[in-house]
């Protein structure tokens, strides 16, 4: 092989373990990510194996760094034994990508079910603020800016707002738009429109559909690096043996 396209090789390995690293980040910050929902939003949700895809995220990023940066470490110095262990990194990240983006896709398929829970901890709200069921729920209606489970109807059949009057729904509710919103079911354009719901489902759904896509993603740049470092192993540069005396 000559030098010129040697050093093409080693060109594009270190520009596809950067993108891997940027990939490696992404699936990383994915985790993380659904993982902080999960915290916020573990009230609301039926199973406690749904972080399970975050912490494979988080494993599959550190190795995809880990990859990225022995791949580019080898651009600049040839050694058998690192190249063999970086295929190796490669064959882990694929399989922890995989199982990844699998699970991810069930749970995604399953949102409806796993957030069954939430029509009960509104049910039981109580208003007390040193109740967490109640303060998850007004977190969640500011947060998410919505507004009972599918919209503010769904406090009207809630013990809650029967013992107060049946005249407001919680502040939470009010949007933010309105400063003078009181939650008076009288003035429903002062309240956030859309359910709880439908907001949780898409916050869910968006960053589950991050480390469904990661998987591809990663196989077509690995891929890439495959072929490359099969070029660069095929063609390694002979070196000169001697006999000592």
């Amino acid at each position: 092989m000559s030098d010129q396209r040697r050093k093409a090789l080693k060109t594009m390995l270190q520009l596809t373990c950067q993108l891997l690293g940027v990939v490696g980040l992404v699936v990383g910050l994915s985790g993380v990510y659904l993982l902080l929902n999960y915290t916020q939003s573990s009230l609301f949700l039926t199973h406690s194996y749904i972080p399970l895809p975050a912490f494979l995220a988080l494993a599959s990023a550190a190795f995809l760094l880990a990859s990225g940066c022995l791949g580019f470490w080898l651009s600049f110095k040839d050694s058998t034994f690192r190249q063999g262990l970086f295929l190796y990194l490669l064959v882990w990240v694929f399989c922890l990508e995989s199982t990844t983006s699998a699970l991810a896709y069930f749970h995604s398929t399953k949102l409806e079910s796993e957030i069954a829970p939430l029509r009960g901890v509104f049910q039981n709200y109580t208003g007390n603020s040193q109740d967490l069921n109640s303060r998850a729920v007004d977190a969640a209606q500011e947060e998410l800016q919505c507004c009972g489970v599918h919209d503010y109807r769904d406090w009207l059949e809630t013990s809650w707002f029967n013992r107060t009057g049946g005249l407001c729904v919680p502040h939470s509710c009010c949007n933010s738009t309105f400063p003078s919103c009181t939650g008076a079911v009288d003035q429903p354009w002062q309240l956030n429109a859309q359910g709880c719901q439908v907001k949780l489902e898409n916050r869910l759904q968006f960053v589950l559909s991050f480390l469904i896509w990661g998987s591809p993603l990663v196989f077509l740049v690995e891929v890439v690096l495959f072929l490359t470092m099969a070029q660069l192993m095929k063609h390694q540069p002979v070196k000169d043996y001697q006999v000592l005396d």
